[in-house]
């Protein structure tokens, strides 16, 4: 039986994932610590990206020239292209992700991460970002990367919804090179649920469970018997009980896939928030966030690691280089000063440091509670 005792926020599904976020921050001297590694540590150029580090991905944006309207940078209120609904301005700028060079740079910035998934959002069979989804496969193809899937809480989405969902996934998508299979869990792909704890009964995955893997966002274990694995997806500064998460997972033959982020803000995409912003202390955030994931502390190195993001700017969760040089009169936040870097150099400071992460993340023994040795 589920041990229910093991939970945190992520356990009251009246929660969205921006109140997730109002924790207390206890990150830890040591890892504060944490300084840029050695370029001699890193893989080569153009190795694969680790299949066990997974980037939540975000094709929702549009533009008039691609899209023929402005998709999400409006949000807030917002008037594209030089006000957008985020606190960073994308290097890119007001992009369309329906865009093939677009999307084709983001893929080459995820291989620069050291990063071989990106698990896009979806919203349902026929949506938006189901339509993205042909475009994303073959470009991610085209540079190494996998897909994975971020299957959100669209209107009235259920259990039974959910399995034609992964169905339909399969079948319409299953075939292609970059479509995501763990080889280490029998080749199955993987769907994250987001705000899984919306439905209480999830029995019906039943008629899925055995040929993927379905990830349930909490970390009460009383909440997951249905699903292959859990997640956290929220940049949480907390990790209380996730030591008995890890363990019961490993017990119980379940993907353990938390997540880890450099930082979150959206006052810009939504006005007048009370929301506690998490300041990305130039790097020393994401650098305690993933020392604690990967601590024995906390249960050792888990079978994944998913990152809140590459993309979803309106929470300011980024690793996508932002402008250090962003339209002037709008308050914008840049990455100057991560890791040490300024100007030019600071915009993939978050990708080259993702890299030395998923690095560390790939050298730890499985199965030893190894501990990460930080630079």
């Amino acid at each position: 039986m589920p041990n229910s005792s093991i939970s945190t926020s992520l356990s009251n599904p009246s929660l969205d994932r921006r109140r997730f976020l109002a924790a207390g921050v206890g990150l830890g001297a040591a890892a504060l610590a944490a300084r840029p590694a050695n370029a001699a540590e890193q893989p080569p150029e153009g190795s694969p990206g680790s299949p066990d580090v997974h980037l939540f991905y975000y094709p929702w944006y549009g533009s008039p020239s691609v899209h023929g309207s402005w998709r999400h940078w409006q949000q807030g209120g917002n008037q594209p292209p030089e006000s957008v609904g985020a606190d960073f301005y994308p290097l890119l700028g007001a992009y369309d992700a329906g865009d093939e060079e677009v999307v084709a740079q983001h893929m080459r910035w995820v291989r620069q991460a050291g990063v071989g998934v990106v698990a896009t959002t979806w919203w349902g069979q026929g949506s938006y970002e189901d339509q993205r989804v042909p475009l994303l496969l073959d470009v991610a193809a085209e540079h190494g990367v996998a897909v994975a899937w971020h299957l959100e809480p669209y209107e009235d989405r259920t259990a039974l919804s959910t399995v034609e969902d992964v169905a339909y996934i399969n079948e319409r998508y299953g075939d292609h090179p970059a479509f995501y299979r763990d080889a280490a869990h029998g080749d199955r792909p993987a769907f994250y649920v987001f705000n899984s704890l919306l439905t209480e009964d999830w029995s019906e995955l039943a008629a899925v469970g055995e040929e993927n893997i379905v990830l349930a966002q909490t970390t009460d274990v009383s909440r997951v018997v249905d699903f292959q694995g859990l997640y956290t997806y929220a940049v949480l500064t907390e990790f209380e009980g996730w030591a008995g998460v890890a363990e019961w997972c490993r017990a119980n033959g379940r993907i353990w896939a938390p997540s880890v982020g450099p930082g979150y803000v959206d006052d810009r995409a939504v006005p007048g928030n009370t929301t506690e912003t998490i300041d990305r202390a130039d790097g020393e955030t994401y650098d305690a966030i993933w020392s604690a994931v990967l601590s024995p502390e906390n249960g050792g190195p888990p079978d994944w690691v998913s990152i809140t993001s590459f993309n979803e700017w309106h929470e300011g969760s980024t690793i996508e280089p932002a402008s250090s040089t962003p339209p002037v009169g709008h308050n914008y936040l840049t990455y100057d000063g991560a890791y040490g870097t300024t100007g030019e150099d600071s915009p993939t400071a978050y990708l080259e440091r993702t890299r030395y992460w998923a690095t560390v993340f790939r050298n730890i023994p499985r199965g030893v509670g190894g501990s990460p040795v930080v630079r």
